[in-house]
């Protein structure tokens, strides 16, 4: 990418905290270490890898030991897909510590994201399917592991991401992770309502926005988790900026959600987005705040 592309220095410091450069069954645009060198490129400041099939905390450790010279802080976490473990605290206690040392291990727990009931009946995956998949319920205890893995992620000051939970499941859960000592929650937020990203924000997560959803990605059938393709319904820039201006640009945050081989590198298709927002109405202080700022406080980058 050229310097004098228009939108190039809104990559100035940048944080793209989704980024899908792992192996994958469908094909990547660009490997991990490509990653990491096209952001030192444009002067980002950090990346995060996220996989549906593996902890990426291991990749990110391999990258920061092989190009941490290059000023990119590279970070990784756990999506608890079925192939990285399920919904299973002994899965996050491996992710948390997993890497080269101190440091390394996971910046982030998620929720899954194929394998919740939501996703599912979207989907239209069979009954048994849908009945074996992730569903927070509107009250009373949540199921399984999820208590103790809230608690393993309030001890280690880690983000928990709820995942591809339904509006009304990433509400309930933020309220549950709040009085469990869960500091910093991201919430996937492309197909909640206004009210919903507002009440969330009022609970303290951040709700997130992504480049694939806006992108042509979402007109073909996708393999996320399996041989099945399926595909993800449009969101357009206008609703975006309805839905941050709801949660407020101070509880947002911007990615590219970018690495499938139909979509540009990811820090190109994040340089798109953003250009694209702006050119929708958002302003640059605004941009600046929601990639930059609140993803290096969420993520604790550059804090040692």
């Amino acid at each position: 990418m050229h310097a004098q592309m228009l939108g190039a220095d809104l990559l100035k410091g940048a944080i793209d905290g989704h980024i899908h450069a792992c192996p994958h069954i469908n094909g990547r645009s660009v490997s991990v270490f490509d990653a990491v060198r096209h952001a030192a490129s444009v002067g980002m400041r950090a990346i995060g890898l996220m996989d549906n099939f593996a902890n990426s905390s291991g990749h990110a450790a391999l990258a920061m030991r092989e190009l941490g010279s290059l000023g990119v802080e590279v970070f990784g976490g756990l999506i608890m897909e079925p192939p990285a473990g399920g919904v299973s605290a002994e899965a996050v206690k491996i992710a948390l510590a997993y890497g080269y040392g101190a440091g390394t291990g996971a910046r982030f727990i998620s929720l899954p994201t194929h394998h919740t009931r939501n996703i599912a009946r979207q989907e239209r995956r069979s009954p048994t399917y849908v009945e074996a998949c992730l569903e927070i319920p509107e009250r009373g205890e949540l199921p399984g592991d999820l208590p103790n893995i809230l608690d393993l992620v309030a001890e280690h000051d880690v983000v928990l991401n709820t995942g591809h939970v339904s509006g009304r499941e990433a509400v309930r859960l933020t309220e549950v992770a709040r009085t469990r000592g869960v500091k910093r929650i991201l919430v996937p937020s492309s197909y909640y309502t206004p009210d919903e990203v507002g009440e969330l924000a009022r609970l303290g997560a951040f709700t997130e926005h992504s480049f694939f959803f806006a992108s042509h990605a979402t007109q073909a059938g996708l393999m996320h988790v399996d041989s099945e393709k399926h595909m993800a319904a449009p969101i357009t820039a206008p609703r975006m900026l309805e839905l941050i201006r709801a949660a407020k640009p101070e509880r947002c945050v911007l990615s590219s959600d970018c690495g499938v081989y139909l979509l540009p590198p990811p820090h190109e298709g994040l340089r798109e987005f953003l250009l694209l927002l702006e050119s929708c109405g958002l302003g640059r202080q605004d941009i600046r705040r929601m990639v930059a700022d609140n993803p290096a406080s969420l993520f604790k980058i550059g804090s040692g």
